[in-house]
């Protein structure tokens, strides 16, 4: 997403797919079919979307960690980092998500899916769908019942919750280890704390064991809880980009997906930042990074008010929105290019 995609904006259990395609009744050597072509697209997908946004990632958080005298706004923050470090400084930190957005990708998608045939099998059912529909909606209800039970946009909304928390607890480590190598602003590797992704990871379990590794786990949980927005509001454009335009599938898939992204950044934003400050603070002791100034979430909320007001939990946002529809639509392009090139 991607927390990055995140988050993935891959929909595997699309709102005008049937029930075969979601699984139902296929025979298991289909579905591993299906999900070896994921897995393998996915990885695709996550480069395409570091390749384009982790730039914008970079700018995006050392805006959302620094004093506001260090940089005058994203063009000098940009202007800075080349100047001092080359273009491989926007790269920094790129490692983790690169190696880690197959796994998050493939946990993504798949808990999406499934929580997805979850709820329409034993919450969304016709039946209570009867229920809620005013009754002089039930004509309607009965004949769209005739020809396929979808989930409702709660329902992907709900299945996008869920899949953002069991996400999490593969994002929050490697968010960790990116955000801490996304400050290092020395040009000389040899004044870096950390020479790269596994040196800042055995460092970080040596001095604080697993529990250091995933500092920030609660700030992440409630981050991607903000993936209620994103599968929801993508299936808002889905339905109406299908039934309003004469748009293609892919063609859907790529405005739903970027527009949905958007919708995401604007509502989690904020949670974003909170959850850099608590990544970037120091973890003191024996990793030798300073003393620790922020001791929870709810203290990083208040640090970032009493520094810079109202306006620093938006401190960054300009790069995260430009970022948020390009990053997410080229992964789409690749996913969706890999998917068709691979065998059956």
């Amino acid at each position: 997403m991607s927390a990055t995609l995140n988050s993935s904006i891959a929909n595997p259990d699309s709102t005008h797919r049937s029930n075969e395609e979601l699984g139902q009744g296929q025979p298991a050597q289909s579905m591993v079919h299906k999900n070896y072509k994921g897995f393998v697209a996915g990885v695709f997908s996550g480069i395409a979307k570091l390749s384009v946004g982790h730039p914008f990632d970079t700018i995006k958080v050392r805006l959302q960690t620094t004093q506001k005298s260090q940089f005058e706004g994203p063009l000098d923050c940009v202007l800075q980092t080349v100047r001092n470090e080359g273009v491989r400084g926007l790269y920094k930190g790129a490692t983790p998500p690169l190696v880690g957005w197959m796994f998050m990708d493939s946990i993504m998608l798949g808990s999406l899916t499934y929580y997805r045939r979850v709820l329409q099998q034993h919450v969304f059912t016709p039946e209570l769908l009867r229920k809620s529909t005013p009754s002089a909606l039930l004509p309607l209800q009965k004949s769209a019942e005739n020809t396929t039970h979808k989930l409702p946009t709660l329902g992907h909304a709900i299945a996008g919750l869920m899949a953002g928390f069991t996400v999490s607890f593969i994002a929050a480590p490697v968010e960790h280890v990116k955000a801490r190598l996304q400050i290092q602003y020395a040009a000389d590797k040899r004044q870096r704390l950390y020479s790269g992704p596994i040196d800042c990871t055995k460092r970080i379990l040596r001095a604080h064991g697993l529990i250091g590794l995933y500092h920030g786990l609660t700030a992440t949980l409630i981050f991607r809880s903000c993936f209620f927005f994103w599968w929801g509001s993508y299936d808002l454009f889905s339905t109406y980009l299908a039934t309003q335009t004469a748009l293609s599938t892919p063609a859907i898939n790529f405005w739903a997906g970027g527009l949905s992204a958007q919708v995401f950044w604007i509502t989690s934003y904020p949670f974003d930042v909170v959850k850099q400050r608590i990544m970037t603070d120091p973890l003191g002791g024996r990793l030798g990074d300073g003393e620790r100034m922020i001791r929870g979430w709810r203290d990083a909320g208040r640090s970032v008010w009493r520094r810079d007001g109202f306006r620093g939990y938006w401190r960054g946002f300009v790069p995260c929105f430009l970022r948020a529809f390009p990053a997410n639509a080229m992964a789409l392009v690749a996913f969706e290019g890999v998917m068709r090139g691979l065998p059956e």
